[in-house]
């Protein structure tokens, strides 16, 4: 590969990336707001990753955290410089993030992903580009080292906006499965039972699978963290024409309910646990 790439934070997600990438000979360096400097190519500002990298990969929270990075590496963004943008954002904030790079003289790619931490330490996440065709084909071969695939979705917008839309689907199925799961435990199911027979059903889904050893074991450690959700179906219902949706709607107060109740760092999973509390 002839370009570097930067990771700039180094939570559940990126901090795998960043050691894949250091393991392929690009990583030029690592920031994270919580100083981890025993990590592999570890930088004491995010301003020195993007003066090192060609490529800057950020992965944060929300779009205030990457407003925020953005405005840290502003000085170091030029001519040859490319940003990848792959925390979950909402359109509008996609959009004055590529004009903030323009401006500067760089390139922008907005590269929200799907899978959490297994899939990410197996290199099987998923990309959704929006971005120029020409810039896609550049940063392509760097992102293949920690992804199975990448679909070009088209705008940085409908890339963001894609994202959203995913990310409603897995609170639904994820909602729908703990329910369930509660519904044969209480009528006296076991979960070899429930979980055999459900893996032949119609609604079956990788999802299921993915949970399946968490909520057997009861096991919350995160994997995406109910807070990261229920902050991605606040910006999903910011968006036009979604204000009204009803499951989104019942979503966001289960997971409101649930980050109240001190289950916020914990997987998405544990909203089991509100079931079980009543």
């Amino acid at each position: 590969m002839s370009k570097t790439i930067g990771v700039i934070g180094l939570g559940i997600i990126g901090s795998v990336w960043a050691r894949h990438y250091a393991a392929a000979g690009a990583l030029a360096g690592a920031w994270n707001r919580t100083a981890q400097p025993d990590f592999p190519s570890w930088k004491t500002t995010a301003e020195e990753v993007a003066r090192a990298a060609d490529v800057i990969q950020i992965v944060v929270a929300d779009p205030a955290a990457v407003r925020a990075v953005l405005g840290q590496i502003a000085p170091e963004l030029g001519a040859g410089k490319i940003v990848v943008q792959s925390s979950t954002i909402d359109p509008a904030s996609a959009a004055e993030f590529a004009a903030t790079v323009a401006a500067r003289g760089a390139r922008y790619l907005e590269a929200p992903f799907s899978g959490s931490k297994p899939a990410a330490e197996q290199k099987l996440s998923v990309f959704f580009l929006g971005g120029e065709a020409a810039l896609i084909t550049e940063v392509e071969p760097l992102l293949a080292q920690v992804s199975a695939h990448r679909f070009v979705i088209g705008t940085a917008e409908q890339a963001a906006a894609f994202k959203l839309a995913t990310n409603l689907n897995v609170a639904a199925q994820m909602q729908g499965l703990v329910e369930a799961i509660t519904i044969a435990r209480r009528a006296g199911i076991s979960d070899d039972v429930f979980f055999a027979v459900l893996a032949k059903h119609t609604s079956y889904s990788p999802l299921a699978k993915l949970k399946e050893p968490k909520l057997r074991a009861g096991d919350f450690a995160p994997q995406f963290s109910v807070k990261h959700l229920h902050k991605d179906m606040r910006l999903a219902a910011g968006l036009a024409g979604c204000t009204d949706f009803p499951m989104l709607e019942m979503l966001r107060e289960t997971l409101k309910t649930a980050e109240a109740r001190g289950l916020g760092e914990e997987d998405m999973s544990a909203v089991i646990k509100l079931l079980d509390q009543g």
